[in-house]
């Protein structure tokens, strides 16, 4: 059975957490503009739920990390 490309993009995650909002969005308006087939809609659902799990995991160690500076125990990085 030949795969859709979104079921292609779950095999690459997204390189950076703008690039995985970017097509979470790029996702989410093209199911609402209501155009996709049956499998393509339920392929891009699954991305979808993927990339937003990856965004919401990126989001809290980010916040993690913000929580360690604030308590002084992480050093912030210097660049050098």
């Amino acid at each position: 059975m030949p795969r859709s490309p979104a079921t292609d993009k779950k095999l690459t995650e997204p390189a950076s957490y703008e690039d995985a909002l970017a097509e979470l969005e790029r996702l989410v308006q093209a199911m609402e503009d209501g155009q996709l087939p049956l499998d393509r809609l339920l392929d891009s659902y699954k991305r979808g739920a993927e990339l937003l799990t990856l965004c919401r995991g990126r989001l809290q160690a980010v916040e993690e990390q913000v929580k360690l500076l604030e308590d002084g125990q992480l050093k912030p990085w210097t660049g050098a």
